[in-house]
């Protein structure tokens, strides 16, 4: 008597229908995911006294001479001459040499994406420490307080590409 060949039967159409739903829950998630990376926002406001500012994140950055930069609604803008710096925080402006230290004023910030929701409340102070000017930029030591921890990825996202940050 011959054999009978027993295969199995193929699936027609590849893939079953439950990785097509993993595979179709993830996609869904990385859209989810860039859309609130992309509509990230931060308002700055005046901050209300007497909040501990606990956190620290320090970056070495460097800042374009004579190029306004905005971090949050701050105003920056730098000028070296024969080994000293101008710095005009705001309209304040203030002389430094190297070593010398200037504060930009505690404020609170409020981080949202997708218009409303809320991912972080803290009140913030930036010291800077001029390191000297190289190449047409001024070289600072940045110390970021907060009152409660930022992630590092959403500073860095926050701090305008124009500035080389880096943290130490």
């Amino acid at each position: 008597m011959p054999e009978k060949s027993q295969e199995t039967p193929k699936k027609k159409g590849g893939f079953s229908t439950a990785v097509k739903t993993v595979i179709g829950i993830i996609v869904i998630i990385i859209i989810i995911l860039a859309i609130a990376f992309l509509t990230l926002n931060i308002t700055v406001m005046p901050a209300t006294p007497g909040v501990p500012l606990s956190f620290t994140t320090n970056y070495g950055v460097s800042f374009p001479e004579g190029q306004p930069i905005t971090i949050g609604n701050t105003h920056i803008s730098v000028l070296s001459y024969q080994n000293e710096l101008i710095s005009d925080i705001d309209g304040d402006k203030e002389k430094l040499v190297y070593g010398e230290d200037r504060n930009i004023s505690e404020r609170r910030a409020v981080i949202t994406t997708l218009g409303v929701v809320t991912l972080i409340d803290t009140h913030f102070q930036i010291l800077l420490k001029y390191k000297g000017e190289r190449d047409n930029r001024a070289y600072f030591d940045m110390a970021v307080q907060t009152s409660q921890q930022v992630p590092d990825i959403l500073l860095r996202n926050l701090l305008p590409s124009a500035i080389d940050a880096r943290p130490i």
